[in-house]
C-alpha cells in the first residue's frame, strides 16, 4: 500500500499545483471580466474542446485503451505496448484533424451568417479560435495514459500546470497592456493554444525517455478490434455525460449574461478538492484495478476498489461540508476583486452550497465508473449515463423556471446522486465483495465526523463575526483559521471512531505535505 500512497501523493501534489494555479487563473479572469458576457462566452466556447477531450482523450478512449494496453504490457512487454499505442495515436490524429477543420469552418460560417444574436455569435467566434486546442489535449491525454501504465505519474499529472501558466501569462500581458475586454479574451485564447502545445510536448518527451518511438502505424490488429469494441459504448457514455455539462451551460446562457460565469465558478470550487484527491486516487487505482482484472485476481480487485472508495469518500465529504459552511468567506477572499463585486459573490454563494452537497456523489460516480471500465464493462455506464441525461435535462428545464442558475445546479446534483447509486449497484453485481453493506460502517463514521466538523466551523464563523472586522480581514481570518481547525477536528474524530482507512488517509496527507515542503 506504501507504493500506492506514494503514487497518489505524486499525482495529488501535481494536481494541487495545477488547481492552485487554475484558481489564480480564475481569480484573474473574474477580476478582469467579472461575471460578464465576455466571460460567459469564453467559458461556453472553451466547453467545446474540453467536451471532445473527455470523449477522445482522457475519457472514453483512454478508459478503453488502459485495459487493452495493460494486457499487452503483461504479455509482450513495453515494445508491444508502445507499438499498440502508436496504432491508436495515428488513428486519433487523423480523426482530430478532420473534426477540427470541419468544426472551425461550420462555426465560422454560423458566426458570420447573421442568424444568431450578438451573444450567441460571440460564443461561436471564440469557439472557432479555441477548437484546435482539442487536437493537442486529446493526443496528450492518450500519451499520459501510457505513462501511467508504465508507472510514470508525475509528468502526466503536472501538465495542466503548463496550461494554467500559459493562460496566466497571456492574461497578465493583456492586463498590463490595459487591453479592453474584447482584446483580453483573445489574448486568453492564445494562452490556451500555447498551453495545449506544451501539454502535449511534456508527456511525449517523458514517454520517449521510457523507450517509446512515435511511428506511423496503420495495421489492423486484434488488440485494436478489442479497443474499438470497448470504445464505442464508452464513447456513448462519455458523450452523454459531456452533453449534461453542455446542456447546463447552454441553458444558463439563455438566462442572462452572468449565469454561465457564476455556474462555472461554483463548479470550479467544487472541482478543487475533486481534482486534488478524487481524480488522483482514481488515476492511481485505475491501472491497479485493470491489472487485477487482467490477472484474474477478483479478491485483489475488490480490495483495491474498497480502499479507493473509502479514501475518496473520506476526503470528499468534509470538503463538501466545508464548501457549504465557509463558501462566503472563500468567495470574498479569493474572488471579490475588480469587476467581480459583492453582488456576484451573493449570486454565486447558493451554487457553492449546492455543489458542496453534491461533491461526494460526483466523487463516488467518478471512481465507480473507473471500476466498471477496468472490468471492461462499458455498457452499464452508458445505460446509466443515458438515464442521468434525461433526469438532468428534465430537472434543469423545470427547476430553472423557479430558481434560475440555482435550479440548474440542483438538477446536476440530483443526476449525480442517481448516477453514483446505479454505478455502485452495477459494479456490486459483478463483485459481491464490494456490496454497499461493506461500506456502511466507514460511511457512518465519515458522515458523523463531517457533520461535527461543519458544526465546529459554523460556530467558529459566528465567533469571528462578533469581532466586526473589515470584510477582507474577516474572510482571511475565517479561511485561515477555520479550514485547518475543521481538518483537525475531522481527523481527530476519525481516529476516535477507528475509521478503517485512517492510517492510509493520514499517510497520504503526510506524503503530500512532506513533498510540498
Amino acid at each position: 500500500m506504501s507504493s500506492k500512497l506514494k503514487n497518489i501523493a505524486v499525482v495529488s501534489l501535481s494536481t494541487v499545483g495545477s488547481r492552485l494555479l487554475g484558481l489564480l487563473r480564475d481569480v484573474l479572469i473574474f477580476a478582469a471580466l467579472g461575471a460578464s458576457l465576455w466571460n460567459s462566452a469564453f467559458i461556453l466556447a472553451f466547453t467545446l474542446p474540453n467536451l471532445f477531450r473527455r470523449l477522445l482523450g482522457e475519457g472514453a478512449l483512454t478508459s478503453a485503451m488502459v485495459p487493452v494496453f495493460s494486457d499487452i504490457l503483461e504479455r509482450e512487454g513495453r515494445e508491444g505496448a508502445f507499438d499498440f499505442l502508436n496504432q491508436v495515436l495515428v488513428r486519433l490524429l487523423l480523426i482530430l484533424v478532420a473534426m477540427v477543420s470541419l468544426g472551425m469552418c461550420a462555426l465560422g460560417f454560423i458566426a458570420q451568417s447573421g442568424l444568431l444574436s450578438e451573444r450567441w455569435a460571440l460564443g461561436a467566434e471564440l469557439a472557432v479560435v479555441l477548437l484546435p486546442y482539442m487536437l493537442f489535449i486529446c493526443l496528450a491525454a492518450l500519451i499520459s495514459a501510457g505513462l501511467n501504465l508504465v508507472g510514470r505519474f508525475a509528468v502526466a499529472a503536472s501538465t495542466p500546470i503548463l496550461l494554467n501558466l500559459a493562460m496566466i501569462g497571456a492574461l497578465a500581458a493583456a492586463m498590463w497592456l490595459d487591453s479592453e475586454a474584447a482584446k483580453l479574451v483573445y489574448w486568453l485564447c492564445g494562452g490556451v493554444m500555447l498551453g495545449g502545445l506544451l501539454q502535449l510536448a511534456a508527456p511525449a518527451y517523458d514517454l520517449i525517455r521510457q523507450g517509446w518511438r512515435p511511428q506511423f502505424k496503420m495495421k489492423q490488429t486484434a488488440a485494436l478490434s478489442e479497443l474499438w469494441s470497448l470504445f464505442l459504448p464508452g464513447l456513448m457514455g462519455a458523450a452523454i455525460l459531456q452533453i449534461n455539462i453542455l446542456v447546463s451551460r447552454l441553458l444558463a446562457y439563455t438566462l442572462d449574461d452572468s449565469a454561465v460565469s457564476v455556474l462555472y465558478l461554483a463548479s470550479r470550487l467544487m472541482e478543487l478538492p475533486l481534482g486534488i484527491f478524487t481524480v488522483a486516487v482514481a488515476t492511481v487505482f485505475f491501472p491497479m484495478l485493470a491489472k487485477a482484472r487482467s490477472a484474474g485476481d477478483a479478491p485483489g480487485f475488490s480490495r483495491a476498489f474498497i480502499q479507493g472508495t473509502r479514501l475518496v469518500i473520506g476526503i470528499s465529504v468534509p470538503a463538501g461540508v466545508g464548501l457549504c459552511v465557509l463558501g462566503q468567506p472563500i468567495l470574498e477572499l479569493l474572488f471579490q476583486w475588480g469587476a467581480f463585486d459583492r453582488a456576484d459573490v451573493l449570486a454565486t454563494l447558493p451554487l457553492i452550497a449546492i455543489y458542496g452537497i453534491g461533491l461526494p456523489f460526483y466523487s463516488a460516480a467518478t471512481f465507480a465508473t473507473r471500476g466498471l471500465h477496468a472490468s471492461k464493462d462499458m455498457k452499464s455506464p452508458v445505460r446509466i449515463a443515458g438515464l442521468c441525461l434525461i433526469i438532468n435535462a428534465l430537472a434543469s428545464v423545470l427547476l430553472m423556471q423557479f430558481w434560475g442558475a440555482n435550479g440548474l445546479a440542483t438538477a446536476n446534483v440530483l443526476a449525480a446522486l442517481v448516477q453514483a447509486v446505479l454505478l455502485w449497484s452495477a459494479l456490486a453485481k459483478k463483485h459481491t465483495d464490494i456490496a454497499f453493506r461493506y461500506m456502511r460502517s466507514a460511511l457512518s463514521k465519515i458522515l458523523v465526523a463531517g457533520c461535527l466538523m461543519g458544526l465546529a466551523c459554523f460556530l467558529g464563523l459566528q465567533v469571528i463575526k462578533s469581532f466586526e472586522l473589515i470584510e477582507k480581514l474577516h474572510a482571511l481570518v475565517a479561511v485561515g483559521m477555520l479550514v485547518p481547525i475543521g481538518a483537525a477536528v475531522y481527523f481527530c474524530l476519525l481516529f476516535v471512531f477507528k475509521f478503517e482507512e485512517f492510517d492510509k488517509l493520514t499517510g497520504l496527507i503526510r506524503r503530500i505535505l512532506g513533498k510540498a515542503k
